[in-house]
């Protein structure tokens, strides 16, 4: 996204819109510094499977997130090719780190609970 380009007022709100939700507005902060799959956001946030594949479901039905394959498992990242990357960048970056998180499922052993 050039610096110099206006950004769409619609586009920009429903990005907002989605980000409003605290359980996907989390999962892009910890989206930000590790790729992550379904099981470590399962444990992360204490909520079901189908749960949280209905938040991932809407991040990337908005290009917000992409999927990668690993064998059986699929793993999310951050879009940052998408339109608005720069300003969900930001936003994110005033937020307080989730790394405690990812240390917590190391600890229990969960972070590699899909390799």
């Amino acid at each position: 996204m050039s610096v110099d380009r206006k950004l769409d007022m619609q586009e920009v709100s429903q990005i907002l819109k989605l980000l409003g939700d605290k359980t996907r507005l989390t999962m892009m902060k910890l989206l930000q510094s590790h790729d992550c799959c379904v099981c470590e956001f399962v444990a992360i946030f204490n909520m079901s499977q189908p749960g949280i594949s209905q938040h991932l479901r809407k991040l990337k039905d908005a290009s917000l997130v992409k999927e990668t394959r690993r064998g059986q498992w699929i793993f999310y990242s951050l879009n940052r090719d998408h339109d608005y990357a720069l300003l969900i960048d930001d936003l994110l970056n005033y937020l307080p780190d989730q790394n405690e998180r990812f240390i917590e499922l190391e600890a229990q052993g969960l972070r590699i609970s899909c390799d």
